[in-house]
């Protein structure tokens, strides 16, 4: 009577239980995403088919199935789960969960799973509480992280250790997620309908999360059974972003984005921004579009543009969204605000232009690479003048070839810092045609 008990409280509880909870995979077959890391002969499945103790770090963003994977080796293995929480853990209960682990090693023979989720939060001390258990194996260490552990793990502890880095999920992993949850008897159980436009906005707001999708497709089915779009919405407090990524919408928001920072209107292009991130938009695609803007239509006006761009590029790889829309935000305005000029681009589109109608010419012979046997004897580099034996840095010889003389790629703006940059070409490509004094370039 009290195991029938017993059965029917469990039930109730984990009916009780998140709905991402609940979806959690069983096995490594169940988990969705992250192919990479769960083919044959992987470290992963060698883990789970080992009975061999092993440390490792789940690298990667939010959602991506860090505690899923983490759950399945203990699931797999047959290994007690042990779960730490670096934000609200300290030293005592690390070592209280570690003197556990070696008990139960010692009394019954039984493995266990110590993972700690957030582990970058965790001070120098609380990671050197780890690393007895990890050197003598006493457990199998799984920490989990949305940083870069070379930045935030402790050296001894991560060369003890095997970093696995999960990637985002895509859009058809995220839809695998939610389908799957509606049907399964874990899940919603076929109670209620899904909508095919309601899944794609759940799609779009997980942004590479499934846990976040989980969560709004649960508070979504507390709402109605049939689940529309006007439903997340409701749900997700959040109004649905009419936004095709391979549609008109896709292209015509991304040209509003371009063009407003073409025209400074800095507010214009913040808009839409938020609205290619809100709509789920890869936030790569985007950085891509600010590089690519810095050198096309800003260039030396504002050289440090480019800086910025690559600069929130980089952030967005290491940290993700939501964070890394502030990342993009700074450049999208640095670059809305800044002096504008194409005549970077117009320089390489003039050059490309003679290049394809034949207009090469030879390299004169004094910039030939005079560095391999034989090259002396065929005067490849006679003459050269080495610019900084020369007063300014300075020394007049021929660069172009012949043919090329009097063309001219890059023609500065007066706009910004590009008028400096103006000023110091004219002087220079006047002295090394044969034109004027260097002094002052």
């Amino acid at each position: 009577m009290d195991s029938l008990f017993d059965s029917a409280a469990e039930e109730a509880h984990k009916s009780q239980e998140p709905l991402a909870v609940r979806m959690r995979p069983r096995g490594l077959d169940e988990v969705i995403g992250q192919r990479h890391l769960l083919g044959s002969g992987t470290p992963l499945r060698r883990l789970v088919e080992s009975e061999a103790p092993m440390s490792l770090f789940l690298w990667g963003p939010p959602g991506t199935g860090k505690t899923t994977l983490a759950y399945v080796v203990s699931n797999a293995t047959k290994r007690r789960f042990v779960e730490v929480s670096a934000v609200s853990a300290g030293v005592k209960d690390v070592r209280a969960a570690i003197d556990q682990a070696r008990r139960d090693l010692g009394m019954t023979g039984r493995q266990t799973v110590l993972f700690v989720d957030e582990v970058h939060r965790f001070n120098k001390a609380q990671q050197d509480a780890l690393l007895p258990a990890v050197e003598n194996r006493w457990v199998t260490f799984i920490g989990a992280t949305t940083e870069n552990p070379f930045f935030s793990v402790i050296s001894p502890l991560l060369s003890r250790s095997l970093l696995l880095t999960l990637e985002p999920l895509s859009e058809d992993d995220i839809r695998a997620v939610l389908e799957r949850a509606v049907t399964d008897p874990r899940g919603l159980d076929g109670r209620v309908t899904l909508r095919a436009d309601a899944l794609d906005q759940l799609v779009r707001l997980a942004g590479g999360d499934a846990r976040r999708s989980l969560t709004y497709l649960e508070a979504a089915a507390l709402l109605a059974d049939d689940v529309t779009v006007e439903v997340v919405e409701k749900a997700a407090d959040k109004a649905a972003v009419r936004y095709d990524r391979q549609g008109d919408q896709h292209y015509d928001v991304i040209s509003a984005f371009i063009k407003s920072m073409r025209g400074s209107d800095a507010d214009a292009a913040v808009h839409y921004l938020a609205r290619m991130v809100e709509a789920g938009e890869d936030p790569r695609f985007i950085a891509r579009r600010i590089v690519i803007f810095a050198s096309e239509d800003v260039g030396m006006a504002d050289p440090s543009c480019l800086q910025v761009a690559v600069a929130a590029a980089q952030a967005v790889e290491f940290i993700g969204l939501p964070e890394g829309r502030i990342n993009l935000t700074q450049a999208v305005i640095h670059c809305a605000l800044a002096p504008k000029s194409n005549a970077v681009v117009k320089a390489i589109g003039a050059a490309s232009d003679d290049v394809r109608r034949g207009l090469i010419g030879q390299v004169p012979g004094h910039l030939r690479d005079a560095h391999y046997p034989g090259a002396a004897k065929l005067g490849h580099g006679k003459g050269y003048k080495y610019p900084h034996d020369f007063e300014h840095g300075l020394v007049r010889q021929d660069y172009v070839p012949e043919e090329l003389r009097d063309r001219r790629y890059y023609e500065p703006t007066s706009h910004g810092a590009e008028a400096r940059f103006g000023e110091r070409w004219s002087k220079i490509r006047g002295f090394l045609r044969g034109e004027g004094d260097p002094t002052g370039a």
